[in-house]
């Protein structure tokens, strides 16, 4: 597993999409999940030039910022529990999974700053998937204005797996519109200008469809 030649093979693979989009690479950020792997590997990650690490877990993402400190800049990408909000919130500089009232609450009540924070949307209906639906998203963001220490960044997405590119195309594109109509309200707790979508199987497509942070985990560093 040499990290530094998978950080150069996906940084080639994003200028690529961002080519065929007309996009610039610079507007996309990687996220290197290592939930899987060792410090070590993430420490390899952070040589190799990548600046933000995903966890989804909190005492995995402890067990590392323990070594790390603020080498990079931590994303909690997983379901988060609110009563784990407290071990977590004083490290990270973004979560991708805000999905109901009562953990934006403890976020904001835990936070001494407020916290840029994704909304996840299911946007394929699956079951085993959490986030609000679609057609939420609007009413949800509405309500967080309520909660001081809560900025959206943006929406977050998990695509399903599954080789139908167009219908990856569709999950991607939807989210996609639904945060060009969040931004355009101009809501001052919810700039909405981020898309989180797009992994190592789907992370040149979701490029394509607008994503401006991709979450690599097994592309780039591996899973073991």
């Amino acid at each position: 597993m040499n990290v530094s030649e998978n950080v150069k093979a996906i940084k080639e693979n994003i200028q690529s999409a961002c080519k065929q989009s007309g996009r610039s690479p610079e507007d996309i950020t990687i996220v290197a999940v290592t939930k899987y792997v060792s410090i070590e590997r993430a420490e390899e990650a952070l040589e190799a030039g990548i600046l933000h690490l995903g966890e989804n877990r909190d005492e995995g993402l402890s067990s590392k910022w323990e070594v790390l400190r603020d080498k990079p800049h931590w994303h909690f990408i997983g379901s988060l529990q609110s009563r784990k909000v407290k071990n977590i919130i004083d490290k990270v500089s973004y979560i991708h999974s805000l999905d109901r009232l009562s953990l934006a609450k403890e976020i904001s009540k835990r936070a001494e700053k407020p916290v840029s924070c994704f909304v996840q949307v299911n946007v394929s209906g699956e079951g085993s998937k959490h986030g609000i639906s679609p057609h939420e998203v609007k009413g949800f963001i509405d309500r967080l204005k309520n909660y001081s220490n809560i900025k959206v960044a943006g929406l977050m997405t998990m695509a399903p797996h599954t080789d139908d590119e167009a219908f990856l195309r569709s999950c991607f594109r939807q989210l996609k519109t639904i945060q060009e109509e969040i931004h355009s309200l101009k809501l001052p707790h919810a700039p909405c200008t981020e898309l989180s979508m797009g992994m190592s199987n789907d992370y040149m497509i979701a490029i394509e469809e607008g994503a401006t942070f991709i979450r690599i985990g097994t592309a780039l560093v591996g899973n073991d």
